[in-house]
């Protein structure tokens, strides 16, 4: 098979005029050609009223092998790569102990199945509810404002990837093509076929609810063991090696592998494993706020006359700004035709996200505006610099927005005319918030640390500059934005991906630092999956 990169076409080409650029790249006729099929599909919208289609295809011909070696010099045709998932290993029937997998995200989603796939019969431990029950409980908190702590935007079947734009594309390097097995597995699940070649596919939370459900059905039928509302609450290490878990029942389960997929936001196991002596530091992230601005005025500035067409779709950007004070400011986790959401998941904080469902057809754009930090300005904790001071600032900004919204979760806004001239926002104008609860207008100059706000006050204009309409007045901040990233790493091996002082103990996914995202979180499972493999099977012979 040949791989063909770079072919470009109109916006509005034919079937017919893709055929054809095939038959004349490679020099042949059409009795050549046997097949063809679009691997990705990508735009270049640099000139927006003049937006062309990117393909990468793989072609079948009559005669592959003689076209490769005639076009050998040519960087564009290329054989094709052999993108196949090859399992590492197969367990033995009589396996003594079996793997547990600590949290249900998309990166212990992967960690569980592809070790179910091998045999190894998994132990997936999930401190929040099945999907659905969990849906019925964040719904529930955005009408209702009443918060079940383990049962929400963060914590549950899903992840908090389940509650957001569903995008399933990253730029982690991916030689062993560990994406096409997570797409294919999407795919079979329920997926959209589009999503194996658009170069930005994303499904939404409704298709990632019912998704969910049928890979944790696969992992049942495969004999895994799926648990839900198990929270860990300890685990056993003897000599640096793990021996077994204690849940918050006080049922212990015996076991030298562990993978620790628990995601950015579980607190208090990061501190349970701090105590436990486990390996962990500081780590960067960012806070900021979600901005919102009508649909319309993002597609038009990015797509010109081409704005509505069906095969660009609602809009997207990504933005980064490099500011007088040293900061950085950047775009994160943009939502097309989205909303933005509660995603607190402690009483008494407040924390915004960004969801989209697969349509893409809400009247707001929105996006993350962030701030990176450095443990540098973590504050202190007991006078002293600690691993988790990243935790106590994330909490302290969580407290303030939530004491800024009326202490009901409600979040505070306010409009980007009045934040950029330093006064209190009154009520809407033309972009109108998308966030439930509810929010309450004020002054958010003091929701972030002074180094953020001159940053993001410098940043929104400059970013106008690219995206007209992105300094509007009546733009929407919403407050505030602080579970970018985990604030903390949980180290691990290089070779063997398992912890640097613990043996056995696999850190995983966003929450060990290791992913940021859905589909980078679960190409991070499955390496996790095939590091327990490995080391399980060596251990039997």
């Amino acid at each position: 098979m040949i791989r063909l990169t770079n072919i470009k076409l109109d916006l509005n080409h034919t079937d017919d005029e893709l055929s054809q650029i095939i038959l004349k790249k490679l020099a042949i006729n059409s009795e050549q050609l046997l097949n063809f099929t679009v691997f990705k599909r990508g735009y270049d919208a640099r000139q927006k009223n003049n937006i062309s289609l990117i393909y990468t295809l793989d072609v079948n011909t009559t005669n592959d092998e003689v076209l490769l070696n005639q076009f050998s010099k040519d960087q564009n045709i290329k054989k094709s790569p052999d993108t196949s998932y090859h399992f590492v290993g197969q367990a033995p029937e009589n396996l003594s102990q079996r793997p547990v997998v600590i949290g249900m995200g998309p990166c212990g989603l992967f960690v569980g199945l592809v070790l179910a796939q091998m045999g190894f019969k998994p132990i997936i431990l999930e401190r929040g509810k099945e999907v659905r029950q969990r849906t019925k409980d964040t719904f529930g908190f955005w009408r209702k404002k009443i918060l079940n702590p383990e049962s929400n935007v963060q914590f549950g079947e899903g992840g908090a990837g389940t509650f957001s734009d569903g995008k399933l594309y990253s730029q982690v390097k991916d030689p062993k093509h560990y994406s096409r097995k997570v797409l294919t597995e999407f795919v079979a699940a329920g997926a959209p076929d589009e999503i194996m070649y658009v170069s930005k596919p994303h499904i939404g939370t409704f298709k990632l609810v019912t998704m969910v459900e049928k890979m944790r059905n696969t992992i049942i039928e495969l004999g895994g063991d799926i648990r839900f509302e198990q929270r860990v609450d300890d685990i056993k290490i003897n000599n640096g090696q793990v021996q077994s878990l204690t849940l918050a029942n006080g049922e212990t389960i015996d076991t030298n592998h562990i993978a620790l997929a628990i995601g950015h936001s579980a607190r208090d196991t990061f501190k349970m494993l701090y105590d436990k002596g486990v390996f962990i530091k500081a780590k960067p992230f960012s806070v900021g706020f979600r901005i919102e601005h009508e649909q319309a005025v993002i597609d038009e500035a990015r797509f010109g006359k081409n704005a509505g067409h069906p095969i660009l779709g609602s809009a997207d950007y990504k933005l980064v700004h490099h500011c007088k004070n040293g900061r950085s400011v950047y775009s994160f986790c943009m939502c097309p035709g989205g909303t933005v959401v509660a995603a607190a998941s402690e009483e008494g904080r407040l924390v915004t996200n960004g969801m989209s469902q697969y349509s893409r057809h809400e009247r707001n754009a929105n996006s993350a505006i962030v701030v990176g930090i450095s443990p540098e300005d973590f504050p202190l904790i007991d006078g002293k610099e600690n691993v988790l001071a990243g935790i106590k600032l994330q909490r302290q900004l969580e407290e303030h927005a939530f004491k800024l919204g009326g202490s009901s979760y409600d979040a505070p806004v306010q409009l980007v005319g009045d934040f950029l001239a330093s006064r209190v926002s009154g009520e809407h104008g033309e972009v109108i918030p998308s966030y439930k609860p509810g929010v309450t207008y004020c002054d958010l100059s003091a929701s972030l640390p002074n180094y953020a706000i001159e940053a993001i006050r410098e940043a929104i204009p400059a970013f106008d500059r690219q995206i007209k309409g992105f300094a509007n007045r009546d733009a929407t901040l919403t407050a505030v934005e602080t579970r970018t990233s985990s604030p903390i790493q949980i180290t691990r091996n290089k070779e063997n991906l398992q912890s640097l002082n613990t043996q056995g103990l696999y850190p995983a996914g966003e929450g060990a630092g290791y992913a940021g995202g859905i589909l980078s979180a679960a190409i991070d499972g499955i390496k996790i999956a095939e590091a327990m493999a490995k080391e399980m099977l060596e251990q039997l012979n």
